[in-house]
């Protein structure tokens, strides 16, 4: 008994020196102990084959329609240019402040920043998941600025399933539309990666890492 309180005591000291290590002013504890432990999620991932799909159009099937033609608007407000993109690849991902998948927004700033002169990345914030993004546009802007150091471009948070689905996500989701693919994203952090052409060339499960050799293969090919 006494070893069974020795090592919960232990377990629990560590937890919170872990809080206090990583907790930032724009955290809330339970954001704080998802960041603690992202790395158990993301290893329980692949050891049961859970959220770790990809995908590939491997025959470079054509959009039918072109994905440079929406318009999707800013977290400021602002209309955003996707025929800018044009040059380089782009890697789409719906994004949450609440799940234990948050963590890798500090993998999407590092793969953004080591790939800048060949890829943009654009976060689409939703709220699809279990109510995993409450927040304001506001709160979510100062939440990744604060805690991860955002710089790529954030959406207004939106749908990317539904009804109501994003027009983004519409062209990502229906092959229709993007010639080959009909995947919804699993959950939050599903990413879809554009080639220069604005050809859809692969999807990529929450349980893939931005810093995966896969995305890093497909971002370098």
């Amino acid at each position: 008994m006494r070893s069974w309180m020795i090592k919960s005591l232990f377990i629990a000291t560590t937890l919170v020196v872990l809080l206090l290590i990583i907790k930032k002013k724009n955290m809330s504890v339970r954001q704080s102990i998802l960041k603690a432990i992202y790395p158990v999620v993301m290893a329980a991932g692949k050891l049961f084959k859970h959220d770790v799909l990809v995908l590939e159009n491997r025959d470079n099937l054509p959009p039918a329609q072109p994905l440079y033609a929406i318009k999707p608007v800013s977290n400021d407000g602002t209309a955003f240019d996707l025929e800018a993109c044009r040059g380089k690849k782009l890697l789409i991902v719906n994004t949450a402040s609440d799940c234990g998948y948050t963590n890798q927004y500090d993998d999407l700033q590092k793969l953004y920043e080591d790939y800048q002169d060949r890829l943009t990345v654009i976060a689409f914030p939703a709220n699809d998941f279990k109510e995993q993004e409450k927040g304001s546009d506001e709160e979510i802007r100062n939440f990744c600025k604060i805690n991860f150091g955002v710089t790529f471009p954030i959406a207004l948070k939106g749908p990317v399933k539904g009804n109501s689905q994003q027009r983004v996500f519409q062209w990502l989701t229906d092959k229709t539309k993007n010639g080959w693919n009909n995947q919804l994203p699993s959950w939050n952090f599903s990413k879809y990666l554009v080639n220069e052409e604005g050809v859809l060339m692969n999807y990529f499960d929450p349980g893939i890492s931005p810093l995966s050799e896969e995305v890093k293969k497909a971002i370098e090919q």
